[in-house]
């Protein structure tokens, strides 16, 4: 019992933050969350620093229009250039995902400059330093939202540790020909003998099915093959279950008052959940930017923050997509994904960054 308490968790939240309304997504208010966060904490620079705290709200602007772009362009030329080509209007279809933080990466110092050139009287690398400490933050928040949409998650851990995502498969028997009122993923308690230490791990699903015209035979007979396609053929269930392929499936069916209670006894496969692990990082990252501007912020050469988030953004990127299962298909060939690839030419600008902040200095105390 208590190695199944302690180990996986199985994963299946909504992306949706009430349930029957599928328009406000978890997603969505975490990524518009981080905005909102971000402007308060920009103006609480521009205020303590001495700058017009009425420029945060011009400067918010250039940089929502830049993720968002800079994000879906990223994506569209990096990962699946040929899919948008081919039908350019899906290119403006930013609700059904595909956001590339390194396209941000390149159109937020872009948008920045614009901005700065509207307003002369602001130091491009001092709004930059200033900017990165709360992209750590919306980062953070934003891989929150990927975690919740089940989405860029990690590789099989090989081990009992780690999460189960289930929330693919819960949309797969959502699609079975019977009266399906609900279905619900958890780890069951009773199947402490099945864990082996491999990272195969027990895991059931309950399905609420209304009566309709079945018995509990004839539902039996319908469920077992069609579960049985269900677990096995897709790309996701073979991505996350381990369902065997030549044995019957396991189905406990109770018949209710005005139902049947259907439980789905299978096998998932325990992954790494490398959104928190991204998630974690840059609040890291965000708290150690934050610190350095609270106590040396009148010190702080231009371009020494900008420098550091560079580097240790993407550069725990590159290690984290080391544990993440590839994006797109033509990453399976490579030896390091895209992600990787562009992390290095911006972790190697960070560097230079630094290295030229420390040899300028701060322009107001020089």
């Amino acid at each position: 019992m208590l190695s199944l308490l302690f180990s996986f968790i199985v994963w299946d939240p909504s992306p949706s933050v009430f349930d029957g309304f599928d328009r406000l997504r978890w997603y969505s208010l975490l990524f518009a969350f981080g905005f909102i966060i971000s402007q308060q904490i920009m103006v609480h620079f521009f205020k303590k620093e001495g700058k017009d705290p009425a420029l945060v709200d011009q400067l918010t602007i250039y940089m929502v229009l830049a993720t968002i772009l800079g994000a879906r362009l990223g994506h569209v030329l990096f990962y699946e250039p040929a899919k948008y080509f081919s039908n350019p209007i899906d290119i403006l279809k930013v609700w059904e995902g595909g956001l590339a933080s390194h396209g941000a990466a390149i159109s937020l110092p872009i948008a920045i400059w614009l901005y700065c050139r509207r307003n002369p009287g602001q130091r491009y690398l001092w709004v930059v330093d200033r900017i990165v400490i709360v992209v750590a933050l919306t980062g953070a928040l934003i891989r929150t939202g990927n975690l919740m949409n089940s989405e860029i998650g990690g590789k099989d851990t090989n081990s009992d540790t780690g999460i189960v995502y289930a929330r693919d498969t819960e949309e797969i028997l959502s699609t079975l020909r019977v009266p399906i009122e609900s279905i619900e993923a958890y780890k069951p308690m009773d199947r402490e003998e099945e864990i082996q230490g491999t990272g195969i791990v027990p895991v059931n699903f309950d399905l609420l099915i209304s009566k309709g015209n079945y018995t509990k035979e004839n539902l039996e007979s319908v469920l077992s093959q069609d579960i049985k396609y269900a677990l096995t053929q897709f790309n996701s269930s073979k991505e996350y279950l381990a369902e065997p392929l030549n044995t019957p499936i396991q189905l406990e069916i109770k018949e209710q008052a005005s139902g049947y209670l259907v439980t789905v006894k299978t096998l998932g496969r325990v992954k790494h959940p490398t959104q928190i692990y991204e998630a974690g990082t840059y609040l890291l990252i965000f708290l150690l930017l934050l610190s350095l501007w609270i106590n040396y912020k009148s010190k702080l050469p231009d371009g020494l923050l900008f420098g550091l988030f560079f580097i240790l953004v993407f550069g725990s990127r590159f290690g984290w997509e080391f544990l993440k299962e590839v994006q797109v298909d033509f990453e399976q060939s490579m030896q390091l994904n895209m992600g990787q690839l562009l992390s290095i030419p911006l972790v190697l600008l960070g560097f230079f960054l630094v290295v030229r902040a420390l040899k300028k200095g701060n322009p107001e105390i020089n």
